[in-house]
């Protein structure tokens, strides 16, 4: 009986569990753990209501080299649905969950650390991670893998959760365009088109934070004048209309906004018409940027800009930015987003939230890819 005791407690010193007793009960009787996790998950590509569905599994048992996690929150983004479909440029990571190699469906979410092999010194219990790669999936319980799966959250007492769960993507994406570009100097200008998008808020709260002035380019509708009071009351400059962008009225007064400062940075999110004439603002040398293209409509472009302007036109993706940076410059990003966040230069989301069951969850990603959701929807769990 002495034997057995000793050989379980040398066992259980090369972890560090969340619960010992536990713990040692599933590492000595077996390689799974007690935890049993649910994931919206699939096996085939095609429309998400129809081939996602719900999968319970155990959780694999902690070893020395890796963590489980539990998620706090995972949103609901039109990138996941377009890997679902099978149409992303990134491709899901098909994982063993319990008897069925399957992809977890989302790609953005914040998790907390529920515990560490003894052979990881890069995260502790309680930390906060969000997912290093694209394709993780996110839309489960729980997860466990190795410490270089997770990124390390820095510590904020006053930023939600849901900021948390949704910092990877939009915040990111608005704060490496505005950094990495032109060296923007305060009182400077920026450009964009689809300015109320989440991106666009991001862009235009940073930039305030920064110091720097947006022009911000929006569609026309019915409540104009509440969209523009909204994006005002978020740091907006100036919100101007597409339809308007191109007339020589709208030229004049926007020339009129920087003088000889034209913008030398400008940010596509919608390409087609809006794009071209946006472009047409920015002062040579300047930098054109596309992340996007909600028009899906090409960008077409007048040679006048390129031969006596010298714009350049880049992409920009903030996926394959992660890719070729390492885990403390994304790390350091994360940092300064986090700041602003805690001193509310950067608020959080309009988001609805969604129930975590099958149904629920099917549901609201149809509701997604039919654009009548009511801001970012959010599995709080």
């Amino acid at each position: 009986m002495g034997l057995l005791l000793r050989s379980i407690l040398k066992t259980h010193q090369q972890v560090r569990p969340v619960s010992s007793v536990q713990w040692i009960a599933r590492r000595y009787y077996s390689g799974s753990s007690d935890i049993t996790a649910s994931a919206m998950v699939y096996s085939d590509y095609g429309q998400p209501s129809q081939v996602l569905r719900w999968h319970s599994y155990r959780l694999p048992a902690l070893t020395s080299d890796t963590v489980h996690v539990k998620f706090l929150a995972s949103p609901i983004n039109p990138a996941d649905v377009n890997m679902i479909q099978g149409a992303y440029p990134i491709k899901p990571t098909f994982q063993q969950l319990g008897d069925e190699k399957l992809a977890v469906g989302g790609n953005e979410g914040v998790a907390e650390v529920i515990a560490v092999g003894d052979g990881i010194d890069s995260l502790k219990v309680g930390d906060q991670v969000v997912m290093a790669k694209t394709g993780y999936g996110t839309w489960r319980t729980h997860a466990a893998g190795p410490a270089s799966d997770f990124q390390l959250l820095p510590h904020a007492d006053n930023v939600s959760t849901i900021q948390k769960a949704t910092i990877t993507v939009n915040p990111c994406t608005a704060y490496r365009m505005l950094k990495d570009f032109v060296d923007l100097k305060q009182g400077d200008y920026v450009i964009q088109n689809g300015g109320n998008s989440a991106v666009g808020q991001a862009v235009i709260q940073i930039a305030k934070a920064w110091g720097l002035k947006t022009i911000n380019v929006v569609r026309n509708r019915p409540d104009i004048d509440q969209l523009v009071q909204e994006l005002t009351e978020l740091g907006a400059t100036h919100v101007v209309t597409d339809e308007n962008l191109g007339s020589l009225e709208t030229r004049k007064e926007i020339k009129s906004w920087y003088g000889k400062n034209a913008p030398l940075l400008g940010l596509n999110c919608v390409g087609g018409k809006s794009a071209t004439e946006m472009a047409r603002y920015l002062g040579a040398n300047g930098q054109f940027v596309t992340y996007g293209a909600m028009s899906r409509k090409p960008l077409s472009l007048p040679a006048s800009l390129l031969i006596f302007k010298n714009i350049s036109f880049h992409g920009f993706w903030v996926s394959k930015w992660a890719d070729v940076h390492s885990q403390q410059e994304r790390y350091a990003m994360l940092e300064d987003i986090i700041a602003l966040m805690s001193d509310n230069k950067l608020v959080e989301p309009k988001w609805t939230q969604v129930k975590w069951e099958e149904e629920s969850m099917k549901q609201s990603v149809d509701q997604g890819i039919s654009g009548f959701a009511t801001g970012k929807q959010v599995v709080v769990f």
